[in-house]
């Protein structure tokens, strides 16, 4: 067992439940196995187990408390993980010494106990707990527990992803991707990748006006699983904060990928970069639904009409059931107020949808398609537009930032404020 330890019993057993939006970075491929002495503990750590954190973790669950693990690893190695729940009735510190005898150098050790447990906790990180969490524990906490031991102990900057998609083909979903990823670089100041997922017809290398020589084909066909030096050398640098990985927008071949295929480039990128941007296509395959399941935030861009109310719902209804316990996917409306258009009102959608959008885009043919053909982001061409503002606010509540970087006050600033008032 392992002295590596994060102070969760110093929390009082009556705090709040921790919010759905918290940030848990996902688990390596670790096995996992539970000795619980309570159906509810089991319960708890059984819905954790399907959580798409724990998507990797092997995890088996087994009754009978420390008694029972003591019993099993006489004879079988230890796992990565043990977590054992104790219900006050038995020594728990005379336990973990005979658990050390039998438990192998690494193994990592998670403790659920209760408010009446005598054992000091000086005394469990001495004999090599990892955690210790008061019950009766939800499903949330054990996946905190979990997570946290590794992305604690690595000491390793864990980036945050961001899923794009469009609920219909043509809703200009990858605009909208780009140019808050150029929010999130520039207004917020947080280093991020966009990785455009559409290989075949993708626009981000357009949209940023780079013609990169290698992308995301190149790390999805390597044979070799790809280290952080492999690609870095495939990212196109946009600006100090932003990169790209590019799509090679060819038909060379076929892009036919299996519902794992880019694990290895996220899992990768999320060691050194800090916030992910996905411009996931508009397709239903196996791998994109587990890129969007997999990510930590979603955005869903529509138009006002009633097959992307339709898509967007049905998108919605199934995200959030496969993500329980992450924060509901944001939605926004794109092109909104198109002339001679009839269109579901912002209101109605929302009805349909019961959320409400997180912005409502207007359409600008002349400011997107100049944008566009310029390879240039909106707030480039105008930072005061309507919809630059959108994407700031789009970037900030995804991000769960506030305002960003804001620029250093002077004691000439109320003056300066006042002249330019003048002007205006």
């Amino acid at each position: 067992m392992t002295s590596d330890v994060r102070q969760n019993s110093e929390e009082q057993p009556d705090a709040p439940p921790p919010k759905l939006d918290d940030y848990i970075a996902p688990a390596p491929r670790v096995s996992v196995q539970a000795f619980c002495e309570t159906a509810k503990t089991a319960e708890a750590i059984q819905s954790a187990g399907v959580d798409r954190r724990l998507g990797k973790a092997h995890l088996t669950i087994k009754m009978g408390g420390m008694a029972a693990a003591i019993e099993a690893y006489h004879t079988v190695p230890t796992p990565n993980v043990i977590i054992l729940e104790t219900e006050g009735s038995t020594d728990i510190l005379a336990g973990l010494d005979e658990l050390a005898t039998v438990c192998d150098a690494g193994t990592r050790v998670v403790v659920i106990g209760n408010e009446n447990d005598v054992a000091p906790y000086r005394e469990l990180v001495r004999r090599g707990v990892s955690d210790y969490v008061i019950g009766p524990v939800e499903t949330l906490d054990v996946v905190r527990s979990i997570c946290g031991l590794f992305s604690a102990s690595e000491a390793v900057a864990v980036g945050r992803t961001i899923a794009v998609v469009g609920a219909k083909g043509g809703v200009g979903a990858s605009t909208v991707a780009h140019n808050v990823a150029w929010a999130i670089a520039r207004d917020l100041g947080l280093d991020s990748v966009v990785i455009d997922l559409d290989l075949a017809f993708g626009t981000a290398s357009l949209d940023y006006n780079k013609d990169p020589v290698q992308g995301i084909a190149n790390a999805v066909f390597s044979p070799d699983r790809p280290d952080t030096a492999f690609i870095e050398r495939l990212l196109s640098k946009c600006t100090d904060h932003l990169s790209l990985l590019a799509a090679p927008a060819t038909l060379e071949r076929v892009y036919d990928f299996g519902a794992d295929a880019f694990d290895a480039i996220f899992d990768t990128l999320r060691m050194t970069t800090p916030c992910i941007v996905l411009d996931i296509p508009h397709q239903w395959s196996g791998w994109t639904r587990r890129a969007l399941v997999g990510a930590d935030d979603i955005l869903i861009v529509a138009e006002p009409d009633l097959a992307n109310l339709r898509n967007a719902k049905n998108m919605l209804t199934m995200l959030k059931a496969a993500r329980p316990n992450d924060r509901t996917p944001l939605y926004c409306l794109s092109q909104v107020g198109m002339s001679k258009r009839p269109e579901i009102t912002p209101r109605e959608f929302a009805k349909a949808i019961e959320s409400q959008p997180i912005v409502s885009i207007p359409f600008d043919p002349r400011m997107f398609g100049t944008a566009a053909n310029n390879g240039q982001m909106i707030a480039e061409i105008s930072a005061n537009h309507r919809a630059s503002k959108m994407f700031v606010q789009i970037a900030q509540q995804l991000t769960g930032r506030g305002d960003g970087k804001k620029p250093r006050s002077s004691f000439l600033s109320p003056i300066l404020g006042k002249l330019r008032a003048k002007k205006a």
